[in-house]
C-alpha cells in the first residue's frame, strides 16, 4: 500500500451524492501572495458560506489529480476519480456555528488534517495509534475543563501531538519559531505548509444546507484549471472573484516565500527527474534544487534556470493572464482596496454573490505571513522591483488590472 492509499484508508471519508444538488459556488481567482487567504477567512465567517479549512490541493493529490499524476503543471484538463474528490471536499466543508465547540467533530477534523500534513509519519501504525491516543487525551481535558478558547486548545493539541518533535510546529501558520533554522524535508507532501489548523466554532455542511448555502473555494492554481468547478458541480451557478494586487507587492511576497525554510513547498520536481537551477534560490538554500514553490504555471520549465525575480514575476503575470484568457466573467476585487475599505469591499462582494450584508467583520487574522505585515514591505527590494516596472508586459498587465505605475500608490 502506498502513502496515498494509506492516508485514504485511515481518513475513512464517507461517500456522498450531494454534488448535483449544489446551486451556488464562489471561486476566488488570483495569483499567489495576493491576500486570498485573508479574503477567504473574512468571507467564510458569513453564515451562508461553506468553505474548506484549507485549499483544494491535498484532495487533488489524494485522488491522484494534478502535477506528477495526470498533468505536468497546475493546468488540469480532466479530473480523475471525481467521486472520491467530491467526497473529500464535502467531508471538509463547514459553516460558522454558534454556541460551544463541537469537540467530537473537531477531534475528527484534527485527525484527518494531520494525516494530510505529515502523511508518512502518521500512516505508520504505531504513530497513528499514538496520535489517536493524544487527541483523545487532549479533548477529554478540553471537555472536562470546558476549554473554549481557540488558541489555547490549538496549542494544547499541537504541543501534545508533537511533544517530542517540537520543530514540526514551525510548519504551522503563525506558529513558527523566529530562531528556527531547519527546513521542510518531508519525504512525501500532500498539504503545502504553512499548515492550516481546523477552525473552531464550525459545523458540518448538511444535506439541508446544500441548496441554500454558497460553497466558497480559494486556491491560486485554480486559474489554470478553470472549468473544474463546472465539472464538479454541473447544476450550480458559479461566480468568480478576480482578486488583484500590484506586481511589486506580489513579487516581493513571492520572493520572501521562495526563500522561507518552512513555507510554500508546493512541488517536489525531483520526483519527475528535474533539478532546479534558479539563481538566487537554488544556489542559496539547501532545498532549492528540489522544491518548486507556489503555483506551477504551464510554462514553468522555461524558468528552471532563471533568476528568482523572473520566476516570481512570471507567476504573477501568468496567473492574471490566465484569468483574462478564460471564458468566465468575474468581479474584480483589489486587495489594496479591501485593506483600506474592508466593509465597503465585502458589501460589494456579498451583493455580487446574492447574500445578505455581514453585520460586522471579524478581526483580520494574520495568515500565511513570512514576516510581520507592514505597509510598503516591497521597499526592501525597491531598486530591482522598480526596474521590473519598466518592462512593457508589466505595464500592460498593471493597466489591465487598473493599477497606476506610480510607486507612491503601491501599499
Amino acid at each position: 500500500m502506498d502513502v496515498i492509499d494509506a492516508v485514504n484508508n485511515l481518513r475513512q471519508v464517507t461517500h456522498t451524492e450531494l454534488a448535483l444538488r449544489v446551486k451556488n459556488v464562489a471561486v476566488i481567482l488570483t495569483s499567489p501572495r495576493s491576500g486570498s487567504s485573508l479574503l477567504k477567512s473574512v468571507l467564510s465567517s458569513h453564515p451562508d458560506i461553506a468553505s474548506l479549512d484549507g485549499e483544494m490541493e491535498p484532495f487533488l493529490a489524494l485522488t491522484r489529480n494534478g502535477f506528477s499524476f495526470n498533468a505536468d503543471s497546475d493546468a488540469l484538463k480532466a479530473l480523475e476519480n471525481q467521486e472520491a474528490l467530491l467526497d473529500n471536499i464535502f467531508d471538509d466543508l463547514t459553516l460558522p456555528a454558534e454556541g460551544n465547540t463541537d469537540y467530537s467533530l473537531l477531534k475528527n477534523r484534527w485527525k484527518k488534517r494531520l494525516l494530510l500534513q505529515f502523511p508518512v509519519l502518521f500512516t505508520d501504525d504505531r504513530a497513528y495509534l499514538q496520535l489517536t491516543h493524544d487527541l483523545d487525551a487532549v479533548f477529554h481535558v478540553a471537555q472536562e475543563k470546558k476549554i473554549q478558547g481557540e488558541g489555547m486548545l490549538q496549542d494544547l493539541i499541537l504541543s501534545r501531538v508533537f511533544n517530542s518533535e517540537t520543530w514540526r510546529l514551525d510548519y504551522y501558520d503563525g506558529k513558527k519559531n523566529p530562531a528556527a533554522s531547519h527546513c521542510f524535508n518531508e519525504a512525501f507532501k500532500l498539504e503545502e505548509p504553512p499548515f492550516v489548523i481546523p477552525r473552531h466554532y464550525r459545523r458540518q455542511l448538511k444535506s439541508d444546507d446544500i441548496e441554500e448555502k454558497i460553497l466558497l473555494f480559494k486556491t491560486p492554481p485554480d486559474v489554470y484549471r478553470i472549468g473544474m468547478y463546472e465539472q464538479l458541480f454541473p447544476n450550480a451557478q458559479i461566480k468568480y472573484l478576480h482578486l488583484t494586487r500590484g506586481y511589486a507587492q506580489s513579487v516581493n511576497g513571492l520572493m520572501d516565500g521562495w526563500l522561507s525554510p518552512v513555507a510554500f513547498f508546493s512541488r517536489d520536481v525531483q520526483r519527475i527527474g528535474v533539478s532546479l537551477s534558479i539563481r538566487g534560490y537554488s544556489d542559496t538554500v539547501g532545498f532549492g534544487k528540489r522544491w518548486w514553490k507556489f503555483d506551477l504555471p504551464p510554462n514553468w520549465r522555461e524558468y528552471v534556470n532563471a533568476d528568482l525575480e523572473e520566476v516570481c514575476l512570471n507567476q504573477w503575470l501568468s496567473a492574471h493572464q490566465a484569468i483574462f484568457d478564460s471564458p468566465v466573467t468575474s468581479m474584480p476585487v483589489s486587495f489594496e482596496e479591501f485593506l483600506s475599505k474592508p466593509t465597503e469591499t465585502i458589501k460589494k462582494i456579498t451583493s455580487y454573490l446574492g447574500l445578505q450584508e455581514m453585520s460586522s467583520l471579524p478581526v483580520f487574522p494574520v495568515t500565511m505571513a513570512t514576516e510581520a505585515p507592514k505597509i510598503r514591505r516591497w521597499h526592501k527590494r525597491e531598486d530591482s522591483l522598480l526596474r521590473m516596472g519598466k518592462r512593457k508586459d508589466v505595464q500592460i498587465m498593471m493597466d489591465a488590472l487598473a493599477y497606476q505605475m506610480n510607486p507612491e500608490t503601491w501599499l
